[in-house]
C-alpha cells in the first residue's frame, strides 16, 4: 500500500494455495534495468514513477493511493483479505471471455501498472515446462515469458503452480518460487535480477500435493515459506520463514517458530500489521500452528496450536483478534476442520534464548465454530466472514460471535480456490470448472451468474481495473466486468514507527557458502528492539564462535581480513561453523557458514571419530559432514566390517527417504561415483543413489533396476539390474549438455569385486537438459526396514 503520507510501500501476500539461466527461454528483449540506487534512497523515486504511470486502462489519477487501489499486485489483494477495493455504477460480468490466454493452472495472477503477470504450465510429461508469463492486461498480449522444468521434486500428476507471482509496487520487481524450490526475482521488462535453489542451498523440502503459495514483500524484504532440512541445528525438517533482501537475494534472517517436525506442508502466507509497536505477520504452519513472527528480524512472538496436520488457509485480522481455519483433526477434540477466533495479544516479546516458543493458552480463543477449510482462506466484509469449505458449502459467518448465519451448496467439493469478492458479490471459481458470482444477503446467497470454463478451477479469481482473470487446469481466462464508471475504496497505510535506540545488529548475509579461496562480503546494521533499523552502516569485530547448544563443537576454515571480509584460503577444508560481531555498547549478531569443497571431491569418512552413542543398536556413530544439507538425522557415519561408511539412519519413519547435497548447486560438467550396498533379503532390499546435475541415479533394491529419473512423473527410465545384499557395487554418473541445450544422462554399476565396465549401463537422451546443480547422495529405506550405505565417495570434472 502506498499513500502520499507514507512513502514506504507495503506489500503483503497470503497463498492459496529450481533450473539454471540457460533452461529458460525468453521472448522479450534483453532491457537494461532501471537505477534503483538502494532500498532506501529508492523510495521517493518510486512514488514519483508511480503517480507518473498511474493512467491505466482509461483511468488517470496522479493520487498514488490510487494507483495501489487498482493494483491486485499479491494474492490476496490490497487489503490482504480477498476483497476488491473497486465498485462499478452498472456492473456485470460479460460472459464471453474477453481474451484466452494458453497456459493451465492451478493458482492466481497478479496484476500491477497495466501488467498481468500469471504462473501456469504446458506440455504433457517429459515435455512439461511451468512458465512466468507477462501479458498486457487488458489485451492479454505477451511481453515476456520465462519458462522452468521441474527437477527432483515430489509432484505427482500435473500438480503444478499451486500459488502465485508476487509484485513489489515500489521496485517493480516480480517475484516467484516454486514447488521444486527455484526462487527468483525479475525485472518489469524481465530481465533476472537473482536465482536461488531454495532445495539444494537452503534443503527446501517436495511433497506430492506440491503446495507452494506466494512471495511476501515487507520493506525491503522477500518473505518465503516453506519446509527445510537445513545443516546444522537447522538440520531436523522444520517449518520455517525465510526474510531475503529483496534487491539483491541475500539471506537477512530465518525463522523457526512452530515445532519439529512438521506432520504436513503449508502454503499459508504472512498476513502483516503493526502491534505493540513492531511490523508483524501472522500464519498458518505445516506443524499445526498459527504463528506470530517479528516481520523485521525473524524473531518468534507466539504460537497458538490449532489442529494436528498442517494450517494451509491464510487468516484475517479483525478487532484485536486472528480468525484461522483448517480441515484437519482439532487437538482437543477427534473432529475434523474448525474456524476459529482467537484474542491477540497486546504485549509481544520472543522466548527467552534457548526456551520453547511462547505459546497461547486454549483460553485466548474467543469463538469456534465447526467449518473445514483444509487450503481455501476466508474472505471478510464488514463484519461478515465468507468461507467456501472442503464440501462445496459457501458458509457466511459473523465475525462477532463466530455464528454461522447461513450456508449454500455450491459445489461438490473445493480443492485450493479462495473465493473474492468485489462490488457486493461473491466471485467463486469452482471445482468442476464453473465460475459463479453469488450476491449475499442476511438469510442466503444468490446464485446472480454461472459461467462454465473448460478444465477445473483449483486457483482463485483475481480483479483488477474492471477485468477478472482466473486460471484453469485447461486456459487462462480474463472477462470483463462491463460498467460505466469505477471508483476505488482507500486503503490504509501501514503504521510504521520510529526506530528507537539501537539493541542489536542485523548482518547481511547472515549465511554465506564458501568454496577455497572465495570470500564474501557483509552489511551490518544496528536494529532497535522491535526489529526496526536504526543505522544502515556499523562498524564491528569479528571473532569466531560456537553456540553453546551446539551438537558439534566446529568452527568455520575462514578467517576475517582488515576490510571485513571473510575469506577462505586455497587450501580451506570442508567445515561449517558461526562467528559473531559486536559493535559499540556491546551489540552484537552472528552469521554462520560452510565452507564446500571445489572439484575434485574425495570423501571416505576413515577421519571420523565415532564418539556418539546409539543406545537402541548399541554401537558408537559420528554426525555427518556438517556442512551438507539436509544430512542431520538422515545420515550417520559408522563401522561396517572394520571400514567407516555413511549409513542411512532409522531415526524416524518421515525420514525413510533422504537426500542430502554435498557441494555447491552452481557446479555442472562433473562425474559423481561412490561405492554401495543394501542391507536386506532377497524380498526386501533398499534403495541408493547419486545426483547429479539435478537428475537422480539409484539403484531400486526391491524392483531390481537401475533407475534415472528427474520428477518421476517428467522423466524416468529404467534398465533391469539385480542387486544382492551385502554385496559393494560402483555407482557412477556424468551428464553431458550440448550446445542445443539437450544433453544425455550416462549411468553404470557394477560388482565393486569386477574391473569397471566400458561401457554405460544407461544413456538416456533429454530435449531440455539441467545444466547445473549440487552432487548428492539418495536412500530410500522402505519403513525403515532394511540399511543403506555408501563409501569412497568422488566428484571429478568430466574429460
Amino acid at each position: 500500500m502506498i499513500t502520499k503520507k507514507c512513502i514506504y510501500s507495503f506489500l503483503t501476500f497470503v497463498a492459496m494455495t529450481i533450473c539454471s539461466p540457460a533452461e529458460q527461454k525468453t521472448t522479450s528483449a534483453d532491457n537494461k534495468p532501471k537505477n534503483l540506487v538502494s532500498a532506501v534512497e529508492s523510495k521517493k523515486e518510486s512514488v514519483k514513477v508511480a503517480a507518473k504511470e498511474s493512467s491505466i486502462a482509461g483511468v488517470t489519477k496522479s493520487d498514488v493511493t490510487a494507483v495501489e487501489n487498482h493494483n491486485w499486485s499479491s494474492w490476496r489483494g490490497p487489503l490482504q483479505t480477498g476483497v476488491s477495493t473497486e465498485h462499478y455504477k452498472d456492473g456485470k460480468l460479460n460472459p464471453v471471455p474477453a481474451w484466452v490466454y494458453d497456459t493451465k493452472g492451478r493458482g492466481a495472477p497478479v496484476v500491477c501498472d497495466g501488467k498481468l503477470f500469471t504462473w501456469g504450465y504446458r506440455g504433457e510429461t517429459s515435455e512439461l515446462v511451468e512458465v512466468l508469463s507477462c501479458l498486457d492486461a487488458k489485451t492479454g498480449k505477451k511481453i515476456w515469458e520465462h519458462e522452468f522444468k521441474d527437477f527432483l521434486s515430489d509432484t505427482v500428476y500435473d500438480r503444478y503452480t499451486i500459488g502465485a507471482p508476487t509484485v513489489d509496487p515500489e521496485t517493480k520487481r516480480v517475484y516467484l518460487t516454486t514447488h521444486y524450490g527455484l526462487f527468483m526475482s525479475f525485472d518489469f521488462e524481465g530481465k533476472e535480477i537473482f536465482r536461488i535453489s531454495m532445495m539444494e542451498d537452503f534443503g527446501r523440502m517436495s511433497f506430492p500435493n506440491s503446495r507452494v503459495g506466494s512471495v511476501s514483500i515487507e520493506s525491503d524484504l522477500a518473505i518465503l515459506h516453506c519446509i527445510s532440512s537445513n545443516w546444522g541445528a537447522d538440520g531436523p525438517a522444520a517449518d520455517r520463514f525465510y526474510a531475503f533482501d529483496k534487491m539483491t537475494g541475500e539471506l537477512v534472517w530465518w525463522s523457526m517458530p512452530g515445532v519439529s517436525p512438521p506432520v504436513d506442508s503449508s502454503f499459508s502466507t504472512p498476513v502483516f500489521e503493526t502491534r505493540d509497536g513492531k511490523r508483524v505477520f501472522y500464519s498458518g504452519t505445516g506443524c499445526g500452528n498459527v504463528v506470530c513472527v517479528n516481520a523485521r528480524n525473524g524473531k518468534p512472538l507466539w504460537r497458538w496450536q490449532a489442529c494436528k496436520n498442517g494450517v494451509n488457509a491464510s487468516v484475517l485480522l479483525y478487532k484485536g483478534s486472528l480468525i484461522s481455519v483448517h480441515g484437519d483433526e482439532n487437538v482437543d477434540t477427534s473432529d475434523k476442520g474448525r474456524m476459529a477466533a482467537i484474542k491477540l495479544p497486546e504485549k509481544l516479546a520472543p522466548a527467552a534464548p534457548g526456551a520453547e516458543n511462547n505459546v497461547l493458552e486454549p483460553s485466548a480463543e474467543v469463538w469456534r465454530n465447526p467449518i473445514g477449510s483444509s487450503n481455501g482462506s476466508p474472505v471478510l466484509v464488514g463484519n461478515q466472514i465468507y468461507q467456501l469449505d472442503d464440501t462445496g458449502v459457501l458458509n457466511a459467518v459473523n465475525a462477532d460471535t463466530g455464528v454461522i448465519e447461513w450456508t449454500k451448496k455450491v459445489a461438490t467439493a473445493n480443492v485450493h480456490a479462495s473465493i473474492t469478492f468485489a462490488d457486493g458479490l461473491i466471485y467463486a471459481a469452482l471445482l468442476d470448472g464453473r465460475l459463479a458470482i453469488l450476491k449475499p444477503g442476511d438469510k442466503d446467497a444468490e446464485l446472480v451468474q454461472e459461467v462454465k470454463l473448460s478444465g477445473q478451477c483449483i486457483g482463485t479469481p483475481v480483479i483488477s481495473n474492471g477485468l477478472l482473470y482466473v486460471h484453469t487446469t485447461d486456459k487462462f481466462y480474463c472477462f470483463t466486468i462491463e460498467n460505466s464508471g469505477i471508483t476505488w475504496d482507500k486503503v490504509p497505510a501501514p503504521e510504521i514507527p520510529q526506530a528507537g535506540p539501537a539493541a542489536a545488529l542485523q548482518i547481511i548475509p547472515t549465511e554465506v557458502v564458501l568454496t577455497p579461496g572465495t570470500s564474501a562480503k557483509f552489511r551490518i546494521r544496528s536494529l532497535d528492539k522491535n526489529g526496526f533499523v536504526v543505522n544502515e552502516a556499523v562498524k564491528a569485530t569479528w571473532e569466531s564462535f560456537i553456540p553453546p547448544t551446539a551438537k558439534v563443537k566446529s568452527t568455520l576454515d575462514a578467517k576475517f581480513n582488515d576490510a571485513g571480509e571473510l575469506v577462505a584460503a586455497p587450501d580451506a577444508k570442508l567445515s561449517a561453523g558461526a562467528f559473531k560481531a559486536t559493535a559499540e555498547g556491546g551489540i552484537f549478531s552472528t552469521i554462520r557458514g560452510r565452507v564446500l569443497q571445489n572439484l575434485p571431491i574425495a570423501m571416505d569418512f576413515e577421519s571420523y571419530e565415532l564418539n556418539e552413542d546409539q543406545p537402541t543398536e548399541g554401537l558408537k556413530f559420528a554426525y555427518p559432514p556438517l556442512p551438507w544439507i539436509g544430512a542431520r538425522f538422515k545420515f550417520d557415519v559408522r563401522d561396517i566390517n572394520g571400514q567407516k561408511v555413511f549409513a542411512k539412519t532409522f531415526d524416524r519413519i518421515l525420514f525413510q527417504r533422504a537426500t542430502t547435497f554435498i557441494a555447491p548447486s552452481n557446479l555442472s560438467n562433473y562425474t559423481i561415483q561412490a561405492d554401495v550396498m543394501t542391507d536386506g533379503s532377497a524380498r526386501v532390499k533398499s534403495d541408493i543413489g547419486l545426483y547429479n546435475q539435478r537428475y537422480l541415479i539409484t539403484l531400486r533394491g526391491n524392483a531390481n533396476q537401475l533407475e534415472v529419473s528427474s520428477n518421476l512423473e517428467r522423466l524416468k527410465e529404467v534398465v533391469p539390474f539385480k542387486m544382492t545384499v551385502n554385496t559393494w557395487y560402483v555407482l557412477k554418473t556424468r551428464v553431458d549438455v550440448s550446445a542445443d541445450g539437450s544433453g544425455v544422462v550416462r549411468a553404470k554399476v557394477w560388482d565393486k569385486a569386477q574391473p569397471e565396465p566400458e561401457a554405460w549401463t544407461m544413456e538416456v537422451k533429454v530435449a531440455m537438459a539441467h545444466k547445473n546443480g549440487s552432487p548428492g547422495l539418495f536412500s530410500f529405506t522402505p519403513l525403515n526396514q532394511k540399511r543403506a550405505y555408501l563409501d569412497n565417495v568422488s566428484v571429478t570434472p568430466n574429460k
